[in-house]
């Protein structure tokens, strides 16, 4: 694993079920010719490539302390172009404001901004069908449980990404 300028994208890994869920949602409703990534959960957009080396060995210390996370899925957004499912978790939302806290000095005005935590399973659509479906989601929502149960960091290069490190919550 050698650094690079690449910026790197953290994604909290969710458990399979949840996993499924939402990837096969976002195959059905993402553009075909937009969706060149699975569904996920990004905690940082653009991390300094340069970096990697700290920033794998942060990351795997702080997943051996963390224990896996609960998560809520509480709604669905829209977001003009598609929709997203609305996640809640005090424990995650304390874990991305210590990681950010550390990297205060070299996060994007993106990442420095208040984070919501989503998953999208449809953007960049029509406005026609972005409205449906969100209609669809929307009214057929009932809230539901998953698990955070690790870190992924990508390589962005332009294209779909590429793995850089994984590392599974062990702590507690």
């Amino acid at each position: 694993m050698t650094p690079d300028d690449a910026p790197l994208i953290l994604t909290l890994r969710l458990d399979a079920e949840s996993f499924a869920f939402f990837d096969a949602l976002r195959r059905e409703h993402f553009p075909p010719d937009r969706n060149v990534l699975d569904a996920h959960l990004t905690m940082f957009h653009a991390l300094p490539g340069p970096m990697l080396t700290g920033i794998v060995e942060r990351l795997h210390a702080v997943a051996a302390r963390t224990p896996p996370l609960s998560l809520q899925v509480t709604g669905v957004r829209f977001l003009g172009y598609g929709s997203a499912y609305v996640i809640e978790s005090a424990a995650l939302k304390r874990l991305r404001a210590d990681l950010a806290e550390g990297w205060s000095e070299v996060l994007t005005k993106q990442d420095a901004q208040a984070w919501q935590p989503h998953v999208t399973v449809q953007n960049k659509a029509p406005s026609g069908a972005a409205k449906a479906l969100y209609a669809t989601l929307r009214d057929g929502f009932a809230p539901f449980e998953a698990t955070g149960t690790g870190l992924s960091l990508w390589h962005y290069r332009g294209g779909p990404w590429e793995a850089a490190a994984e590392m599974g919550f062990t702590g507690g």
